[in-house]
């Protein structure tokens, strides 16, 4: 599978972390940014992640700032994105079976590495259950379009 990965400078460190594990896992990886831990806007990588989401660049993607909360977000602005701000495995399973989350979020400095990736593995290896799911990611298609409309 192929997978967008971004950061901000605050989850810079666990992007790090996550992406070789995500090469490991035996994906391919696109990191869009950032590339240190000199202070950026999380705004321009959670929406080049999930613009290349929503484009079909990548299957998936992940989004990694000091909490999670801001990636979140500015992510859930591109139509189509379903970003999930997981902070446990539960949290990262339900988000695949119930939501069909496209990009997973979560916090570099509230997450332990070890976390991260199991969160990350859950979320890849939860299939999305469908059923009367389908008709709630409906109404969410429908909520956006109707936000298009003012």
């Amino acid at each position: 599978m192929r997978i967008a990965i971004g950061s901000d400078h605050a989850g810079f460190p666990m992007k790090e972390i996550i992406k070789e594990y995500l090469r490991e896992l035996g994906h391919e990886v696109m990191d869009l940014g950032t590339h240190s831990t000199s202070s950026v806007n999380y705004v321009e990588f959670a929406e080049a992640v999930a613009r290349a989401v929503a484009r079909g660049e990548a299957e998936r993607g992940v989004l990694i700032c000091g909490t999670g909360i801001g990636m979140s977000i500015a992510a859930n602005k591109v139509e189509g994105i379903r970003a999930a701000l997981v902070h446990s495995e539960y949290t990262a399973r339900m988000a695949a079976m119930h939501n069909d989350a496209n990009i997973l979020t979560f916090g570099g400095r509230v997450e332990s590495p070890e976390e991260g990736k199991r969160f990350v593995k859950t979320w890849l290896e939860t299939p999305f259950e469908g059923g009367r799911h389908l008709q709630r990611l409906g109404k969410i298609g429908e909520l956006e379009e109707k936000c298009k409309e003012g």
